[in-house]
Order: C-alpha cells, then structure tokens, then sequence
C-alpha cells in the first residue's frame, strides 16, 4: 500500500524531545517493511517564531512562507536522522524528487515546496502525484471538530465528515487561529481525486497504527 503520512510541526517539535522523533521512527520502519511511504513535515512552532521575526523585519508575505519553507524542511532532517538508514538520505524539494526517491524502496521525507502551499496542502498533492492508496494528517486534535476544541468545551467532533461539510465549517471561520486541519487547497485536492483521509492526533506515535486499522480518528469522504 502506498501511504502518505502529514506529520503536523506542533506535533513533531511540541517539545523538541527526541524521543518522540525515535518512536515515530520505529514505527515508520515498521510499516515501511510491508508498505510505501511518504512523509511531510510541518513547520510548527519554530516555522511561527522565524516568520513573525522576518515579518517584523519587512519581510513581505512570500519571503516569509519561504523562511518556513527552510524551517519545515529543517524538521523533515531531524526525522531523517532518526529514521536512518531506513530513509532516503535527501530530502525531496517537489513532487517528481518524491517520486523518483521512492524507487530506492526508502522512506522518502519533505517539507514544503513553494510559497502559498501549506504542508497540508503538499501532502494532499504529494498524495495525488504518486497515487496513494490513503492520505493521512496527523495533527494536535482528535481529528474534526465543528470549531475549535481547545477553545470551545461544546465542540462536535467527527468520526465521518464529508469535504462539504469541511468547507461549511471553514466558510463560517470557525477554524481560525490554532485549530489545525485541511485547508482550501488541500480539501480540493482530496475531492477531485477521491483520495482516502484520515485525520488524528499525533501527539502519541502510536495513533499512527491506530488510524490505519480504523479505532482513531475521522474519515474524511470526498464529496
């Protein structure tokens, strides 16, 4: 099975422990023995801090997504050092690098690709580019919420959603500010190619298995 795995930068560098780095590295060598993989790194807290600092020096809105860019792409090195031998020894910066570097039958590992792409947004087109049989978004929620559950005791969450009903939720803003999910571009990608999410909290590696066998997490269907 081929699997394209988002690992959110607020679930990777919450804390900056390493041995997250290492149980997450464990189980993806685990699953790289049966299955394809292809990870996407986020740029979390330290992609926030380099940002608002260049945006406060005038950086204008494309330098400072390439200032994260660098950062998420930073990340994916760390996880690259913990994986090891078991992943690709460079870090692909597009689709086609991603594609070709799987054919060494190693993890292959990103991060962002261009300005105005979140790494949601990569992830859903990596997913698309290399025909993966499920996309998985790994984040720091449960999985989807009707809006914020760090900041509204009486969120709704989803164990099924339709992409309609994504987009209604982001229609209205009730996603703003840190409630990570799927954005615009992503939920479009995901629609128009029929590609089977998943989304769970990745704060502990082992929701990873659990999302695949289907006892965590929301089902996104693409409608």
């Amino acid at each position: 099975m081929k699997i394209v795995i988002i690992i959110g930068g607020s679930v990777l560098m919450e804390d900056s422990n390493p041995k997250k780095f290492r149980e997450y590295a464990k189980i993806l060598r685990d699953l790289s023995k049966d299955h394809k993989i292809w990870i996407v790194i986020g740029g979390g807290k330290p992609a926030r801090e380099y940002i608002a600092l260049a945006r406060s020096l005038g950086a204008n809105e494309a330098q400072c997504d390439d200032i994260g860019i660098d950062v998420t792409r930073l990340n994916a090195k760390l996880l690259k050092i913990a994986l090891g031998d078991s992943a690709y020894p460079e870090i692909a910066k597009n689709f086609q690098e991603a594609l070709k570097f799987s054919e060494s039958k190693k993890i292959v590992i990103m991060g962002g690709t261009e300005p105005a792409h979140s790494t949601d947004a990569v992830g859903a087109i990596l997913a698309e580019f290399v025909d993966a049989d499920i996309l998985i978004n790994l984040t720091s929620v449960d999985g989807f919420y009707d809006k914020d559950p760090k900041k509204y005791k009486d969120a709704k969450f989803y164990s099924k959603v339709t992409i309609s009903k994504m987009l209604e939720v982001l229609d209205n803003k009730s996603m703003a500010g840190t409630y990570e999910f799927f954005d615009r571009t992503a939920l479009d990608v995901v629609s128009r190619s029929k590609i089977k999410l998943k989304i769970a909290n990745g704060k502990d590696p082992q929701n990873l298995l659990r999302v695949l066998k289907g006892e965590v997490g929301t089902t996104v269907i693409p409608k």
